[in-house]
């Protein structure tokens, strides 16, 4: 018999305000009860408790693709459910956050989504938003957080993001794949914001057996090792080189028409993962419908340092192709800093992509900014 899941622990707890308060929900088709074989919406709706369904990117089933706003939510009238919706990413920087009027009239709040681990995700950037409107304007209802598991475990990535290159694809202190079930994020979330609202984790049990990615988070997550090689690719959308969106293994596969002129030559090899030269052509965001060159990374079951991979890859390309740019214009609403920078996020890191510092001294930086962060993790834990 299978323990019982957070979302099913979370139905039988005994709180009169499931079942006769004014709920707001931060949710999307990730939070699905397997038990009963419904998304929690409906079970919510159908109790009449539910107030207001928050929505992150991407939409209630992830129908969008990345960086799309939802601007009008009644694509979802007809499934029937009987309270209003709100989305929290809209064509403006100020649709990124819940406002506090759509708060103020609720009775709790109830948060069930699935990070992936990494801290470009944006719907753990979503629940922080919430927390700190909460916190800004004084708002003391209780916030309830269905945990669920990381799928890339307790493994660590990178360095803590400062200040200076917070952005929606950037909570400030978090490293670049932290570690964290998303009930310590909220914990962690909630220290970072001094707040005093209650808040109480649902907690998964270590020995669940429903896997974390039974269901794909987002458009451009699909397979069931998408999220290993994710910490470093995501850095891709920096650059003018395709990260595999329009094919059916993004992140995975990548490349652009000018690595044709890296044919016979070795890109960087590290533990964890084997290089395969192949060739593709994207049907839709960069170079869509274009023959492009590339690679496919291939995971071997050794641990896997996906971020110093990358970093590797980027370096060797820039060295390499002349055609290779990083992107300029606004990312993720912030204009002032290039993509590639809030992705990186550190300026050891950037100096390295940009040949001003040797491997040794990222990787020193790395390892620097890993350890402190796991001295910081066991006081989440």
């Amino acid at each position: 018999m299978l323990p019982m899941p957070a979302i099913e622990r979370f139905l039988q707890m005994k709180d009169s305000v499931f079942h006769s308060g004014k709920l707001g929900l931060l949710c999307n088709h990730t939070s699905f009860d397997f038990v009963s074989g419904q998304y929690l919406f409906q079970i919510l709706s159908r109790r009449g408790s539910l107030h207001r369904l928050f929505l992150p990117e991407h939409g209630l089933f992830a129908e969008l693709q990345d960086q799309i706003a939802l601007s009008d939510t009644a694509v979802y009238s007809g499934l029937g459910l009987n309270c209003q919706i709100v989305s929290l990413y809209g064509n403006s920087e100020e649709t990124l956050a819940a406002q506090a009027g759509a708060l103020r009239d609720l009775d709790a709040i109830v948060i069930d989504i699935q990070d992936i681990g990494v801290r470009y995700y944006t719907f753990a950037t979503t629940m922080r938003y919430l927390f700190e409107t909460m916190v800004e304007h004084s708002i003391s209802i209780p916030v309830y957080v269905i945990g669920k598991p990381n799928p890339c475990g307790i493994s660590v990535e990178g360095t803590a993001l400062s200040p200076l290159f917070e952005s929606f694809v950037g909570p400030v202190g978090l490293p670049h794949r932290h570690g964290l079930t998303v009930g310590q994020l909220a914990r962690f979330f909630y220290d970072e914001a001094s707040a005093n609202f209650p808040l109480q984790v649902v907690g998964f049990l270590p020995d669940e057996k429903i896997p974390a990615f039974r269901i794909p988070p987002s458009p451009n997550m699909p397979g069931p090792h998408t999220h290993l090689v994710y910490t470093g690719q995501c850095l891709l959308e920096g650059t003018n080189l395709s990260e595999g969106r329009g094919t059916t293994r993004p992140f995975e596969i990548w490349g652009a028409p000018y690595l044709s002129k890296l044919e016979g030559k070795n890109p960087p090899r590290v533990t964890g993962a084997v290089i395969r030269p192949l060739r593709f052509i994207p049907t839709f965001h960069k170079h869509a419908g274009q023959l492009c060159s590339g690679f496919q990374i291939h995971l071997t079951g050794e641990a896997y340092h996906s971020l110093g991979h990358t970093l590797q890859l980027l370096r060797w390309i820039r060295e390499e192709c002349p055609e290779f740019e990083w992107n300029q214009g606004p990312y993720e609403f912030r204009s002032d800093r290039p993509a590639i920078e809030l992705l990186a996020g550190d300026n050891t890191l950037i100096a390295y992509l940009n040949g001003n510092e040797t491997w040794q001294t990222a990787q020193d930086a790395l390892r620097e900014g890993e350890n402190s962060w796991r001295n910081r993790m066991r006081l989440l834990q």
